[in-house]
């Protein structure tokens, strides 16, 4: 009767086990999908909220969104500019809401104006960068913060919480290590893009980029002028851009300089693959 009642009690426990629900997780970006799925595995959920195509500068929830996120048991923020918008709002109606800010530990940068100089305007303060994902190293901050969150909501599997997590930083530290060697003989040299999206990457692997557009604003003609003439003088023949922004005065600068376009995305969801597209865009970009 004990190792009949003993065995009822190890079924009761694996179907417990594997009956429980994975925990769900509502994210901003595609890119933070794929940090919380490579190490939360099958014990979670991920919701994105701002989808293929669309941009976290302009987005806004859906009602529908705010009322499946305020049950949900994380919220993964990352600082994009949709958050600030609402983030009080969502936290004054439903203050029982879990929150995890990805910017935790990271050191942040400032955006730069457009070709790194300030606006007709003289105006120069340009806000926080978001961006904080381009940088691998940033990833592996974030991640150890995401681990410890996922453990404290579910215990039950911090064995595997903790073990996706040693060997996807160990994947980061590889990415960076390939990246820096590939982008090592371009040191200082400057790129080209239409919005400011790749601060950290620039500082990371030791570029600089030059922005057509910031603040949501296109140069004037003074500015634009600035920037012909700054391609021109370092011999930019390309221009990166993004779907989700306009690309009439990123077509019109190549132009003038006989360049082409480029397209990039920082908010692609598979990250590892996306940072080599992006290194080799970039470093395929030179003379």
């Amino acid at each position: 009767m004990r190792f009949i009642l003993r065995g009822v009690l190890l079924w009761l426990l694996f179907t417990a086990t594997v009956s429980a629900e994975p925990l769900s997780i509502y994210v901003s970006i595609l890119p933070q999908k794929f940090f919380v799925e490579r190490l939360g595995g099958e014990h979670v959920h991920v919701a994105v909220l701002v989808e293929p195509g669309q941009s976290p500068e302009t987005f806004e929830p859906l009602p529908r969104q705010m009322a499946v996120l305020s049950q949900s048991a994380l919220f993964y923020r990352i600082g994009v500019p949709f958050e600030d918008a609402w983030i009080d709002t969502l936290q004054r109606t439903h203050p029982g809401i879990a929150l995890l800010d990805a910017r935790q530990g990271v050191r942040l940068r400032e955006m730069e104006p457009a070709g790194g100089h300030p606006h007709e305007s003289g105006h120069r303060h340009e806000g926080v960068d978001p961006h904080i994902w381009l940088d691998p190293a940033n990833v592996r901050v974030m991640i150890g913060y995401l681990r410890d969150r996922l453990i404290a909501l579910d215990p039950a599997h911090a064995a595997d919480y903790r073990e996706n997590h040693a060997r996807f930083y160990q994947e980061l530290v590889a990415l960076e290590q390939e990246i820096r060697e590939l982008l090592r003989p371009l040191h200082g040299r400057p790129f080209m893009v239409f919005h400011p999206s790749w601060g950290y990457f620039a500082d990371a692997f030791g570029l600089r980029q030059l922005a057509i557009e910031s603040e949501g604003k296109e140069p004037g003609a003074r500015n634009l002028m600035r920037l012909i003439d700054q391609a021109r003088a370092q011999q930019i023949k390309v221009i990166f851009i993004q779907q989700q922004f306009g690309q009439r005065q990123a077509a019109a600068l190549a132009d003038a300089i006989g360049g082409r376009l480029v397209a990039l995305d920082p908010l692609a969801e598979s990250y590892i693959e996306n940072m080599r597209t992006i290194a080799r865009a970039i470093g395929g970009a030179y003379p």
